[in-house]
């Protein structure tokens, strides 16, 4: 399978990486490989699913955010869930989301509830 490499974070300090086929989102790839992540919709129209891109590509310096990390995926359908200024800062749709690159994405209700709630729940 040639796709990306994309590591999920927990605030505990555990870490799973997955690959993330082509035409895989992150959630299926992390479904397929038993690692439990939350979700409801599966459409991009809530934020059960969402993670927090924190770096991309090959030089992980260990920094809080990369400046890429708006473009760190792209999406099947639009993220309805999401404002742009989300976006912006680093948040994903996993359930939608598609890796343009290796990445590291914090995953967990902390995440959830820094970006609150959505505007189609």
């Amino acid at each position: 399978m040639s796709g990306h490499d994309v590591t999920l974070e927990w605030p505990d300090g555990r870490s799973e990486t997955v690959e993330v086929g082509p035409q895989e989102t992150v959630l299926e790839a992390a479904l397929r490989e038993r690692i439990r992540l939350p979700y409801d919709c599966r459409k991009g129209t809530c934020t059960a699913c969402v993670g927090r891109v924190r770096s991309v590509g090959e030089d992980h310096d260990g920094s809080d955010e990369s400046p890429d990390a708006a473009n760190a995926v792209d999406y099947r359908r639009p993220p309805r869930a999401l404002e742009e200024s989300d976006r912006a800062d680093g948040y994903a749709l996993l359930c939608i989301a598609h890796p343009r690159a290796d990445c590291r994405i914090e995953v967990g209700p902390m995440v959830r509830s820094q970006l609150g709630d959505s505007p189609w729940g």
